[in-house]
């Protein structure tokens, strides 16, 4: 419990983290809002998207995108996803990272949790919000957060705000997909490769008080959400719908505000955060432990199973992208 509260307070969010958060934000009801309305989303088994290969001397890594946000209650099923990790020799799962806090500096760091997400000095939204972005987040609220008492930080607000909009949506964070995948593994047998790193942090008492006099720059974060909400909500059913349909050319032509680099910025860039080894070595060590067990099962498999998120597979300068910079074949999914 003591570890989680730290990385609850760390983070300030489920999403505000570097790269080891890879889903979007649990979509839950806000207390006091209204019930979700029904939402007309994907109906009947679906198989996600079509498999990236990569390939080098006979050997094969296919890699399955996950997506999230998706509809609440969708039935995901693929049997071509199946049948290649049955006749996989190893599985792959994302990259992640977790902190390592040492018991005697984690309890007496729990003082500096009381309040960690409230603004300093007692201030609220309207306080710290330009008066344009708060005229913004006023129909939102009504909409979605009715009872929120405008003292949480921004980015808490934006989190909370986000998710409540998900669930009104008929939409959550897809979790469901990697958990249905990893028991077709474990079903099968197949060797599990993780690429987990510790984070570890020696003093978490020094952050968590920095974190907490310290103003944090996430007013963009705020906007970036406020826009998001006011622009998306129908393309992320489209999206959904686009990702269960296995319509990959559907997701790349629908655009977005991206407010979650905005978000995990503002941890990045604090300065309780951002010159601290732990956190600035975390990515590329995440990056370099994934691309090494990729490279090893693909030197010594015939056939490996990987996850990824779509955005990854996607981005230009993601895994697969410097996979294929190393000179392995790559081949979308059509």
């Amino acid at each position: 419990m003591l570890k989680r509260l730290l990385i609850i307070a760390l983070c300030l969010s489920s999403w505000a983290a570097p790269s080891w958060a890879q889903s979007e934000p649990e979509a839950v009801p806000a207390e006091g809002a209204p019930p979700a309305p029904e939402q007309i989303l994907v109906v009947g088994q679906k198989p996600g998207p079509g498999m990236w290969k990569v390939s080098k001397d006979g050997h094969v890594l296919w890699i399955f995108g996950t997506y999230s946000p998706l509809p609440v209650k969708m039935d995901w099923r693929s049997h071509e996803v199946d049948a290649v990790i049955k006749r996989s020799q190893e599985y792959l799962a994302p990259p992640s990272a977790k902190l390592d806090l040492p018991i005697f500096a984690t309890a007496l760091a729990l003082p500096q949790l009381i309040g960690i997400n409230k603004n300093p000095n007692d201030a609220t939204l309207r306080d710290v919000l330009p008066p344009e972005v708060y005229a913004r987040w006023l129909p939102l609220k009504e909409k979605y957060l009715p009872k929120n008492k405008e003292r949480d930080r921004p980015l808490i607000v934006a989190n909370e705000l986000y998710g409540a909009a998900l669930h009104q949506a008929g939409l959550a964070s897809s979790t469901e997909v990697r958990k249905q995948i990893e028991t077709m593994v474990n079903a099968k047998k197949v060797k599990v490769t993780r690429s987990d790193i510790e984070v570890r942090i020696d003093n978490p008492r020094a952050i968590l008080k920095e974190l907490k006099k310290a103003p944090l720059e996430d007013v963009a974060c705020f906007a970036d959400t406020l826009t998001r909400l006011e622009t998306d909500i129908d393309a992320m059913r489209v999206r959904a719908n686009a990702w269960a349909k296995g319509d990959i050319a559907g997701i790349r032509k629908l655009d977005f505000v991206d407010h979650q680099k905005s978000c995990s910025d503002v941890m990045r860039n604090n300065a309780a955060l951002r010159d601290h080894p732990a956190f600035k070595e975390a990515e590329p060590r995440m990056r370099a432990l994934w691309l090494a067990n990729a490279e090893n099962a693909l030197a010594k498999n015939e056939s490996t199973f990987a996850l990824l998120s779509i955005k990854d597979l996607l981005d230009p300068k993601g895994l697969v992208a410097a996979l294929a910079a190393k000179g392995y074949a790559v081949e979308q999914p059509e």
